[in-house]
């Protein structure tokens, strides 16, 4: 029988974690936890205060804990109807032995190298004000100038890619027209004056004795 896990986040603008200026490296540890979850077979509905408060008032438990304690108490997982963890998101670890799991292989996302995530995203999409966020954040995580250098030059040369793209585009095409050009022009100066593809003017019929009419051997 699949187990169901509900969780009732607080009121926000998605749970994923990667709107918005800042990056919540919380929020986005916790959606990878659930997306875990999901791939072991259980069954995982998640609400948001501001987008489903319905479903908050349908809920015995979670209406009497948001009366105590207002939004402090979420965001709020239940797993079969029994609340297990209150104001605070779980660990994967506590999310696996709740759902009846064997532990998880223990997770390399911590919260540095989130912070190292978002810096290489800021640069990525050149959000100033999203790299001096992470920057400061990453710096009280004790983040080494080195690794956070590393994390900028790998989001660098990703980015790079898709530019040196377009200039290699621009290229061939400005390389081609180089040399298509000059060809183009000898053709045109050595077009005799008055002479059309289809044969002479009538001017130069009537001097040269050809018959008026009668198209040149061009066409």
């Amino acid at each position: 029988m699949s187990v169901t896990v509900r969780v009732f986040d607080p009121a926000m603008c998605c749970s994923t974690g990667i709107c918005g200026p800042s990056v919540d490296p919380a929020l986005v540890r916790f959606a990878a936890d659930l997306a875990w979850l999901k791939s072991q077979g259980v069954s995982v509905e998640r609400y948001t205060l501001s987008q489903q408060p319905a479903a908050f008032a349908a809920d015995a438990e979670v209406k009497a804990a948001l009366e105590a304690k207002g939004e402090a108490a979420l965001p709020l997982v239940k797993v079969e109807d029994e609340v297990k963890s209150s104001g605070g998101f779980p660990t994967r670890a506590e999310l696996a032995s709740w759902s009846g799991l064997p532990a998880p292989t223990p997770s390399l996302f911590t919260a540095a190298v989130a912070e190292l995530v978002a810096i290489g995203a800021a640069i990525a999409t050149n959000c100033e004000p999203s790299f001096k966020v992470h920057y400061a954040k990453a710096r009280k995580l004790g983040v080494s100038r080195e690794d956070m250098l590393l994390a900028v030059a790998t989001a660098q040369n990703i980015k790079d890619i898709k530019n040196k793209v377009m200039s290699d585009l621009a290229e061939r095409h400005l390389r081609r027209e180089a040399v298509e050009t000059p060809a183009e022009t000898a053709a045109t100066t050595t077009t005799k004056p008055n002479a059309g593809c289809c044969g002479p003017s009538a001017s130069a019929s009537s001097t040269s004795g050809a018959t008026p009419g009668k198209k040149s051997s061009c066409c």
